[in-house]
């Protein structure tokens, strides 16, 4: 099939080998195709992280699209088909790293933007990306600080589409509206050490925690609600012992995750298990992280905007969905009155062989302009 703009951009951002936090010159790329149709572009570097704030008029509404030029590391370079950062047609397929995760969906909207752009220029309100280097990684630099920059400018984003991938079987059958919270602790037990063979001369703090552990697991946080899940708890590591077979370990280490709905906060959460753990008379210390708070979008103007679009441009009803892991717009919805995340299909997103269908890339882009000219144009 012929190139069309989007794949050929597509193309040029998958040759970056912009392995997280490393923008390896995406951003300038994105620069250049921005500021030649009028957009006002303004680098927000952080630390080892690229960014990029670009905005093309002052009015409202302001569309935003939001994504990042980072990708995870590609893995043994022998094990993929074709050089991850060299992008390959093959079989209907586009190939390579970040060729679903998320680069096409980067340049599927600046071909977007372009094309509405050109035909009319006049548009009220404002179109605006917000592209970091560092979503992969830890984002402390990323987006988060771009969010808090905007926010103390009075800035703010009427209708935002991070560019992730959704769809699960076919471009534009889901659309996220909103994720759930994560929230991490890593929990040390203590007891006492001691020989295997005399149990009453030590504590052991597997057997001290067991009990409060199976509460834990069975515990019911919340009912989840129309859009997400019930609140759930998981185990992710659990270590003890010296590595002999005759010694009563004298701790217990334990890293569990919340995956929770808008149902619950991280504050009642930490409440609860410290009750819980309490109640057994556990000797433990405990340090909590959250990764993100939850978010949600209900229908508005953006969801009806997407669902026309992709019932116009494919055919079908895309479904709503909070699943899957966390997302930028954790930080973005902060400053974004309503936001969503509609990409290309995730079923090859940080494998090997990575690939976006070569058919799906012009209809993605038709998508974004649908949605665009809905909101700006209505």
């Amino acid at each position: 099939m012929p190139e069309t703009a989007s794949l050929q951009l597509a193309k040029q951002l998958i040759a970056q080998a912009s392995i997280t936090p490393d923008d390896h010159s995406c951003q300038e790329i994105i620069a250049e195709r921005l500021r030649a149709i009028g957009f006002t572009v303004e680098p927000m570097p952080f630390g080892q992280t690229q960014n990029l704030w670009a905005r093309r008029g002052n009015g409202t509404p302001l569309a935003c699209f939001a994504g990042h030029t980072d990708v995870v590391p590609p893995g043994p370079a022998e094990a993929w088909t074709s050089p991850p950062f060299q992008p390959a047609e093959r079989n209907g397929q586009l190939y390579g790293r970040g060729a679903a995760d998320m680069k096409t969906g980067i340049a599927c909207f600046i071909t977007a933007c372009e094309r509405f752009v050109a035909q009319y220029p006049q548009f009220s309100g404002s179109l605006a990306l917000l592209i970091t280097s560092d979503e992969e990684g830890d984002g402390k630099d990323g987006t988060v600080r771009v969010v808090e920059t905007l926010r103390a400018r009075g800035e703010h984003i009427d209708y935002c589409i991070v560019g992730e991938p959704t769809a699960e079987r076919e471009l534009g059958d889901t659309i996220k509206n909103g994720r759930r919270g994560s929230l991490s602790g890593s929990l040390t037990i203590r007891g006492k050490q001691g020989h295997i063979a005399y149990p009453h001369l030590a504590a052991n703090p597997v057997h001290l925690a067991a009990p409060a552990l199976a509460e834990l697991t069975a515990g019911h946080w919340d009912n989840g609600n129309a859009y997400f899940p019930p609140t759930g708890f998981q185990i992710s590591n659990i270590h003890a012992g010296t590595g002999a077979t005759n010694v009563i370990p004298g701790e217990l280490s334990v890293q569990f995750n919340f995956r929770f709905s808008t149902e619950s906060d991280a504050e009642s959460l930490q409440r609860r298990v410290e009750a819980i753990l309490e109640k057994h008379r556990l000797h433990y210390s405990l340090q909590w992280q959250l990764s993100g708070q939850p978010f949600l979008t209900e229908t508005g103007r953006l969801i009806q905007a997407a669902q026309a679009a992709i019932a116009e441009e494919c055919g079908i009803q895309a479904s709503l969905s909070t699943g899957g892991g966390t997302s930028d717009g954790r930080f973005i919805k902060a400053i974004a009155r309503e936001l969503i995340e509609l990409g290309p299909v995730n079923e090859s997103i940080h494998q090997i062989d990575e690939h976006i269908e070569l058919a799906a890339i012009p209809r993605l882009s038709s998508i974004y302009e649908n949605i665009l000219r809905r909101l700006l144009l209505g």
